[in-house]
């Protein structure tokens, strides 16, 4: 696979950054709630607060949607992200929860699409957990089995019987969700965020977060703001602060990748008559998806660990997008001479437990990491789900599943640099004996 002519980009590949950029904070200001970020989450978090009536601030360091919310594949899930047999054994009886949560994610997200009008090419074709091997896709039975147990709705199949690529053994579908152009999506956020009553401040970072005299101090670089309640919606920049509770998550930095135009005959020929979206069920997955353009998205594979605070902007390494088109060609061999046209990069956060969390530190800082390689869901909603608590002093039932009264986090062990190499290697192993075993029984 040709990657001679890849255009790096250090923002995102779905769509330009807007040029309509608010003021930053210029000077000292008061309000009920600040929120911090300006992310899907954050955003969501203060439009909510907006329409309820609530005086709302919302700082962001660049422009809303600037992070990963502009960068992901697109994929609206409807079923939880992470290792589900490693959930399930570890908190089972939150599966129930999670799973509600998840799907109830994802149609929160298609009713606030179809409410506002947001043109983010949104099509509710659902996604495949896809089985590269037969031994993924006995995890992938596994996996049904207790998403179903769970009350969640999937469906497994074939290749041909989901309409995944023949590449593919099989797969489990989620019935609910689907696939969007997440960069379009988080800037039509944006613009109805704009249009609301939250006055919005970009271009702003926030320095410091104290409490002082029953009230939370945000200091920027050129004003500070008092309110009566915070939420720290960052994701992967959480760490930037002392308040922020310890080891909340670890920062990552994943790359997707885009070919050039493919012919369509060619795109025919692959067996994707359902246009879902497509996970492997990897220890770190990859993740691969057709666009309107008639090229394919995919991604991660390799994850790489940020120390320390700030992260830096960055453009993806070229040995990680290198890895990405030998993958892509083992999945694709019939379009292996197809090129990448280019390639982005964002930090996302990853939680110990590769649950969602959120909680609350005294009586006034929220805070929330919804992602966790499943955020296009789940960030907006429990953004408004923290939203709605503040306002009404209690919990809704979806929010109480991942919330933690004590906040307080285990070290994240498999997430360090050697973790992450070790993980990588696992996975790689296991192709290779895959591969072996599928050379073994065609020419055997």
């Amino acid at each position: 696979m040709r990657t001679d002519r890849v255009t790096y980009s250090a923002f995102s590949g779905w769509v330009d950054a807007p040029t309509d950029l608010r003021p930053a904070l210029d000077g000292d200001a008061t309000c009920r709630v600040a929120v911090i970020g300006g992310g899907i989450n954050g955003m969501s978090t203060a439009l909510r607060l907006a329409e309820r009536g609530q005086d709302v601030v919302l700082l962001e360091s660049e422009f809303c949607g600037h992070g990963s919310s502009s960068r992901n594949a697109g994929q609206l899930a409807g079923a939880p992200g992470g290792d589900l047999q490693l959930l399930n054994l570890l908190a089972r009886k939150k599966m129930p929860g999670m799973m509600r949560l998840a799907e109830h994610a994802a149609r929160h997200v298609e009713e606030f699409i179809a409410t506002h009008d947001i043109d983010c090419e949104y099509e509710a074709t659902g996604n495949a957990f896809a089985a590269v091997s037969r031994g993924q896709m006995g995890r992938v039975r596994r996996v049904a089995r207790i998403v179903t147990r769970a009350g969640g709705h999937v469906e497994v199949g074939t290749a041909a019987e989901l309409g995944i690529p023949r590449g593919f053994v099989g797969g489990m579908r989620e019935v609910v969700g689907g696939r969007m152009n997440p960069g379009r999506f988080s800037l039509g956020m944006r613009q109805v965020l704009l249009d609301s009553a939250a006055r919005v401040f970009e271009g702003t970072k926030v320095s410091d977060i104290v409490r002082e005299g029953g009230q939370v101090v945000v200091t920027t670089p050129r004003g500070r703001v008092r309110a009566d309640h915070v939420v720290l919606a960052t994701n992967a920049f959480a760490g930037e602060w002392d308040i922020t509770p310890k080891h909340l998550s670890v920062p990552l930095y994943v790359v997707e990748v885009e070919t050039e135009p493919i012919a369509p005959e060619r795109i025919a020929a692959l067996g994707w008559t359902s246009g879902m979206g497509l996970v492997t069920q990897h220890a770190i997955m990859e993740n691969y998806r057709l666009t309107p353009r008639n090229t394919i998205v995919f991604g991660v594979r390799r994850l790489e660990r940020g120390m320390g605070h700030p992260l830096p902007e960055k453009v993806p390494d070229r040995a990680l997008v290198e890895e990405l088109a030998g993958a892509f060609a083992l999945r694709f061999p019939s379009l292996a001479d197809v090129a990448i046209d280019r390639a982005w990069g964002g930090w996302i956060a990853i939680t110990s437990s590769w649950l969602p969390v959120a909680g609350r530190i005294g009586d006034n800082v929220h805070f929330s990491i919804a992602c966790n390689g499943h955020g296009l869901a789940q960030a907006p909603y429990v953004g408004t789900l923290i939203a709605d608590a503040i306002v009404d002093g209690h919990r809704h039932e979806d929010l109480q599943t991942l919330w933690h009264d004590e906040p307080r986090f285990p070290r994240p062990v498999m997430m360090g640099r050697v973790g992450l190499r070790t993980i990588w290697a696992i996975d790689r192993f296991n192709d290779r004996v895959n591969g072996s075993r599928r050379r073994a029984r065609k020419f055997g």
